[in-house]
């Protein structure tokens, strides 16, 4: 985009500007208002919120009316210029949020989201990557994924670009643009919006949240503090809504980095409805402010028509055709923990390379056809799924199709007898379930038994032994060569 308005200008064409009169000015304000919110909405928010591009104003906006953004459009879809993914039907951009100034280890990324994009249906997928997750890089070894923007910039170059490409390799997915976003920045913004209004499901009691700038204190407790925040609604201004967003100690769950993913995506959804409130758009010191923090916060590789064209393509994204996922470490999860030889913890992949969630990435669209997922959702069936055979990974993937179409996932692993030809479903229900059978049946064209064998009850019985917290499934599939050698087993997975 042109930039005249910002070069320095001599006294012959000041008095040519004079005599124009206040229309530049007017057309100045009006390229920086669009250019803020191009920037803004379409990227700094969808860095964390799953809802960037939904709209609860229907298809009209505001921002689509403006006349300068009309014309830019018009341009941007009359050109013969495609986004990078347009050709394959899927945009991957690589989101990441980083501590930034004020924070140590500022260039360490603390939020990194793959969002893609299907621009044939208009879905948006988003999968929050935790940050102790391990990859290996060239020259370099295992890494853990959330160093390598720091290793990047701190070597010279471009640690988005960096990351991004380092993603791409163990995904097996190409990865097109990145967004890079400065946490403080987005306290600052929260700041000028006037703070957020949060509700806080699950009190947040956390006795260790560090103290920005005092990590070397000489006493240790006093690099501490004690953050605590009540359950329920709160006022929050940017400096609590970012620690409730980064808090990493409190007991249980929410002392999880999956937590924090959630916590996050709170946090911005929150910012969004303020950001486009009436109250935001009509006062022009806000905007003014907004402009000015966005421009030292967002690092990105998107172009301005990029922009204008992933908004004009996915405003009308609907709330249903969004899927959320994370990456974790739960039992039906695909990484497991790991600690090194150095003794530091990291996440690993539980299949023991990254085919299980390069999988899962490249399906993330694929849909059950909806009348089989009313049918099991209706039932509410319930299924265990567990791998006969020697072919890593395969009860993962299976499970991953299997949830699509509505089945409800209690468990994943292996059989103890890895010898089976043909895959068999257990019906556990005795056919009190036969709509969700007959789906079973037909994806995955196994034999049915209405009785368990007696190796399997015994399996059964020791694993309730050793977890009093298993669940009885209404079927056990144990999947056998057939459901991976031909697929036929399988019929149509790729479609689910």
């Amino acid at each position: 985009m042109d930039n005249n308005f910002e070069r320095p200008i001599t006294n012959k064409k000041k008095n040519e500007y004079n005599r124009i009169g206040n229309n530049v000015n007017k057309i100045k304000k009006t390229l920086k208002i669009s250019k803020f919110v191009t920037v803004f909405a379409v990227t700094f928010i969808f860095v964390f919120s799953s809802q960037v591009l939904v709209s609860d104003q229907g298809t009209t906006s505001w921002f689509s009316n403006l006349p300068i953004v009309k014309h830019i459009k018009h341009l941007a879809e009359s050109a013969d210029r495609e986004l990078k993914g347009e050709k394959r039907d899927r945009i991957n951009i690589l989101l990441i949020g980083m501590g930034g100034r004020g924070h140590e280890g500022g260039y360490l990324a603390d939020t990194i989201i793959l969002a893609s994009l299907e621009p044939s249906t208009q879905k948006v997928a988003m999968t929050s990557i935790p940050r102790d997750l391990a990859i290996p890089v060239e020259d370099m070894g295992l890494l853990k994924i959330n160093h390598i923007n720091a290793y990047a910039e701190a070597d010279g170059t471009d640690g988005g670009l960096a990351t991004s490409q380092a993603i791409s390799d163990v995904l097996g997915a190409p990865v097109d643009y990145y967004v890079r976003v400065d946490f403080q920045g987005f306290v600052d913004i929260i700041d000028i919006l006037g703070g957020l209004d949060v509700y806080v499901e699950n009190t947040i009691n956390d006795e260790s949240y560090p103290i920005a700038g005092k990590e070397e204190a000489e006493v240790y407790e006093d690099r501490f503090e004690h953050l605590y925040i009540e359950k329920g609604w709160h006022e929050m201004d940017g400096t609590l809504a970012l620690k409730y967003a980064r808090s990493r100690h409190t007991p249980g769950y929410e002392g999880s980095d999956f937590a924090r993913a959630a916590r996050q995506q709170k946090i911005i959804e929150a910012v969004k409805d303020k950001l486009l409130s009436m109250g935001t758009l009509l006062n022009p010191q806000k905007i003014s402010d907004l402009i000015n923090e966005s421009q030292e916060d967002i690092d990105t590789n998107l172009k301005f028509w990029e922009m204008i064209k992933l908004w004009s393509n996915f405003k009308e994204v609907k709330k249903e055709d969004i899927v959320n996922k994370v990456l974790d470490n739960s039992v039906n999860g695909l990484l497991t923990n790991r600690i090194t030889e150095e003794g530091a913890y990291i996440l690993s992949p539980k299949s023991g390379d990254f085919s299980e969630i390069q999988y899962f990435i490249n399906s993330i669209f694929s849909d059950a056809p909806e009348e089989q997922v009313t049918k099991v959702s209706v039932e509410e069936a319930s299924i265990e799924v567990r791998n006969g055979t020697w072919i890593n990974g395969l009860a993962s993937k299976n499970a991953l199709d299997l949830e699509r179409a509505g089945f409800d996932i209690t468990r994943i692993g292996n059989s103890s007898r890895q010898n089976f030809e043909k895959s068999v479903i257990y019906d556990l229900t005795y056919g009190e379930k036969m709509e969700s059978l007959s789906v079973l049946k037909e994806k995955t064209d196994a034999n049915i038994s209405f009785g368990l064998p007696e190796w399997l009850v015994e399996d059964i019985g020791k694993e309730a032994d050793n977890n009093n917290n298993i669940k009885q499934p209404d079927f056990i599939l144990i999947l056998g060569q057939d459901a991976d050698s031909t697929r036929s087993g399988l019929n149509n997975l790729e479609n689910l």
